[in-house]
């Protein structure tokens, strides 16, 4: 019943039209004196069931206002249509009288709003009134004396006044040029014009007996009974041949002020349910879905829950269609064509009706309202859950695009699609990927690339991101890698996604691309931090993680949080957009565990390191800044309770581990509960504590080592419970690696060490020898720099060739160089790639001599 009252910003003049229908004579308009008072005024428009009146009581009453009728005084019943002409006529004198002053600052503020009235008038397809005409007529010869008079008057009339003539010029010009038909056929014959306006606008005469009474109406009554009224009291009838003229209606009213974007969609819903033909049910249901878009202006909030499965419900309908019927075409770029006509493929020159619009546009909205949905609900409710569910519905109706577009050849949506089904199931688990894929197994419509055809998810992953690297564009194509990485990393493969990584010169490339691509660039780095770490490769996931936690901006980074940094303020169309990009919160990595990987494998790395170095100089060269900075906090606390939080369990277990209680060390490092978020934990366990034993030995032997001339290798293996023969080849790789001044008797099972004093001289000499290095390395990079230029590694993965620095640095690779990759311009969110890239290097190269 909404739609019979008027909303709070619409104007009497809009909504009063519907005075007309309840016109009747005076005689029955005026209430009966001898009547009794219980009855209310408006019982006599309300039936109920079962409660008509008999003829004797119908009769009484026509005598009885028929006595009336002459002793009332008639009132006058004014239409909408009058009252708006009485109230343009109204304006036109307030503009005479402003004009007699010379005031056209009031002239110019009554014309505005006798423009505004004439438009409504307008909009509800009514004539233009020839008094509106006149005053057009009248006020270009006034305004053209007021102009003539003004260049000729001494005394010029003020600023405010002379910019409203000017202004009033300009838009009486525009008006007159938009009416310029009417004003021909006024000024040719002003009284036919009026005469025409009459009788398009006078009303229907009803004679008096005809109308007798109004029927009662139910309260319980169908909606069939009703009439649709739109704005303003107009009748709007819902039939199959004007489905395309209310269309049209409906769509000039889209985005103006005023515009009752929930009646819009009524209107369009009705006209769905009568459209007979697959061409009209297309018309309708794109601007429908365009409508239900529309409903929400606000780009902070989010689309309802039960409007976006209503858009959803109908994109999937209009696919159906489209699907089913190959002769109907839905493409952005076409020619034009009468959107007042019905089309069919008979009357098409090759058989196909192209319509105007965009699928592939509202899968990409359907999706983004879906995650702006997520980012504003509580992630630890039951209503983010809730409406996770619909991700299901959402992936099967991206599959039905996919399937769509493979079915028409259209590359560019299906790539789109594509890549919109991909960045569904990335980072998703097996479980959670085979449950989507069997819901698109039980759709009508399925693309080629499923589940089932590729047998596994990484081969389903592989078969989308070959489409994705074959498509042409290179941001699809720089995502679909990314993402490829991603998943890798998550199968645990890491070789094969730091290869990947590695030869697509990522890193040299990211920081000119959208804000996007670069968070999904951090979270693919990091993921493989995190694979490397669960392999056991503890140096390559310290290297990868490192630069990410020395930014201090883990989360900004990750698009899992807004980092306020200190003296920083951020606008709010700052903190919007910050806002705006944050990652669904299922979607997150964990940052507790993404530390917790970090330090341990910064421990284990750092502690030998310590515990070899004999000189400050040397111990100011950290490896990891990060965790030496929280190691010195740790040894400056005078007092050190039971560890609480992560950092405090690495911390202590770092301690321990630098005065040999490598047993300690474990039990604090397995003590974690971060670990239990990881899978496959037990095994990760494990790990670490083999390989606390492992370090836990190479600290024990390089803090130890000058108090020794020989160790026993049995001894080794009875204090850090290692078999015999890890023993040895510990020990083995540090003399091998230089680590450790000491040779091997295999016969007798111990280690000789060979202490060499150096003298003062032999250090300098050695302090020498490594800063006469460090400028050489200098002095080649500056020198490559000015031949080559600052890029070129080789083959990039667009295909370009490298310059003359690039094929140096392979060399110089070759030969077991050690170098330093190009970190190029750092992004504000891109991480730092290039040493990312330099760190993987490094180990790939170690790794490679090891074997």
């Amino acid at each position: 019943m909404s739609r019979f009252f008027r909303q709070a910003d619409d104007s009497d003049s809009e909504t009063e039209e519907s005075e007309e229908e309840l016109m009747s004579s005076d005689e029955e308009a005026a209430p009966s004196k001898a009547a009794p008072a219980a009855k209310p005024a408006m019982a006599r428009f309300l039936k109920t069931a079962g409660s008509e009146p008999s003829s004797e009581e119908e009769e009484s009453e026509e005598e009885e206002e028929e006595e009336e009728s002459d002793e009332e005084v008639k009132k006058v019943i004014k239409s909408a249509r009058d009252k708006r002409l009485d109230e343009m006529e109204a304006t036109g004198k307030a503009m005479d009288n402003a004009l007699k002053i010379n005031d056209w600052v009031a002239i110019s503020n009554e014309f505005d709003k006798l423009v505004r009235m004439v438009q409504r008038q307008q909009n509800m397809s009514e004539p233009v009134p020839p008094f509106y005409i006149r005053t057009l007529s009248s006020l270009e010869s006034s305004l053209n004396t007021a102009i003539a008079n003004e260049k000729e008057a001494k005394k010029k009339m003020n600023a405010s006044n002379a910019r409203a003539l000017t202004a009033m010029k300009q838009k009486v010009k525009k008006t007159m040029k938009e009416y310029e038909k009417e004003i021909k056929r006024y000024q040719a014959d002003p009284e036919t014009f009026e005469r025409n306006f009459a009788a398009a606008t006078a009303p229907e005469i009803v004679a008096p007996k005809a109308v007798k009474k109004v029927k009662k109406i139910d309260e319980e009554a169908n909606e069939e009974d009703f009439t649709t009224v739109g704005k303003g009291g107009k009748v709007m009838q819902f039939t199959v041949d004007g489905i395309f003229k209310n269309l049209q209606l409906v769509q000039e009213a889209r985005g103006k002020k005023n515009t009752d974007r929930a009646d819009q969609i009524r209107i369009l819903e009705k006209l769905l349910e009568i459209a007979e033909t697959s061409y009209q049910n297309i018309r309708v249901l794109l601007a429908l879905i365009s409508a239900r878009f529309d409903y929400n202006a606000s780009v902070t909030s989010y689309m309802p829950s039960e409007l976006w499965l209503s858009a959803q419900r109908e994109i999937d309908q209009l696919i159906s269609i489209v699907t089913r019927e190959p002769s109907y075409s839905v493409q952005e770029t076409i020619e034009d064509y009468d959107e007042l006509a019905e089309r069919s493929p008979e009357t098409q020159k090759d058989g196909i009706v192209r319509v105007r619009g965009s699928i592939i546009s509202f899968v990409d909205r359907l999706d983004d309202e879906f995650t702006k949905s997520l980012q504003h609900l509580d992630p630890h409710g039951t209503e983010y859950v809730d409406r996770l569910k619909d991700e299901k519905g959402l992936y099967c109706t991206i599959c039905r695009a996919q399937a769509l577009y493979e079915t028409t050849k259209q590359m560019d949506p299906l790539a789109r699609a594509i890549m919109r089904r991909l960045e569904h199931i990335y980072s998703k688990p097996d479980a959670v990927l085979n449950a989507l894929e069997s819901a698109v197994a039980a759709s009508d419509i399925t693309p080629s690339l499923t589940l089932a055809s590729q047998k596994t998810p990484a081969a389903l992953i592989h078969s989308l991101c070959v489409h994705l690297y074959q498509s042409g564009n290179t941001l699809l194509r720089t995502r679909a890698m990314l993402s490829h990485i991603y998943h890798h990393a998550l199968q645990n493969d890491f070789y094969t996604a730091r290869d990947m990584l590695l030869m697509s010169h990522l890193q040299e490339t990211i920081y000119s691309a959208d804000v996007a691509t670069q968070i999904l660039y951090n979270r693919s780095v990091v993921q493989l931090g995190l694979c490397a770490f669960r392999c056991g490769l503890i140096r390559e996931a310290q290297a990868t993680l490192q630069d990410i936690f020395t930014t201090q901006r883990v989360k900004e980074l990750l698009a899992q949080g807004v980092h306020q940094q200190r003296f920083q303020t951020l606008t709010p169309e700052q903190e919007k957009a910050e806002k705006q990009r944050q990652l669904p919160f299922h979607m997150h990595i964990n940052t507790e565990l993404l530390e917790a990987a970090f330090l341990v494998s910064s421990m284990l790395v750092e502690i030998p390191v310590l515990a070899s170095i004999d000189s400050e100089e040397q111990k100011r060269k950290a490896i990891s800044k990060p965790f030496r900075r929280l190691l010195d906090f740790a040894d400056r606390q005078v007092f050190t309770g039971p560890p609480e939080s992560t950092r405090d369990h690495i911390m202590q277990a770092s301690k321990a581990l630098q005065n040999g209680q490598w047993e300690i060390c474990r039990d604090l490092i397995q003590g974690i509960k971060i670990w239990g978020l990881m899978p496959e934990a037990a095994s990760v366990k494990e790990m670490l504590a083999k390989r606390i034993q492992e370090e836990g030995l190479r600290t024990y032997l390089f803090t130890y080592a000058p108090h020794y001339r020989t160790l026993s290798l049995s001894l080794l293996s009875r204090t850090f419970s290692l078999p015999l023969r890890t023993v040895n080849s510990i020990v083995s790789k540090m003399i091998w690696n230089e680590e450790l001044p000491a040779s091997l008797n295999q016969s007798a099972g111990v280690i000789v060490f060979n202490r060499v004093e150096l003298t003062r001289s032999q250090h300098l000499a050695q302090a020498l020898a490594e800063k006469v290095g460090n400028m050489v390395e200098q002095s080649e990079k500056t020198l490559d720099f000015r031949l080559g230029g600052s890029s070129g590694w080789g083959d990039r993965a667009d295909g370009t060739k490298g310059d003359k620095r690039g094929e140096q640095t392979q060399e110089r690779r070759g030969r077991g160089e050690r170098t330093r990759g190009g970190s190029g311009a750092r992004g504000a969110r891109g991480g730092r790639g290039g040493r990312f890239a330099q760190g993987l290097g490094n180990q790939m190269s170690a790794s490679q001599r090891a074997r």
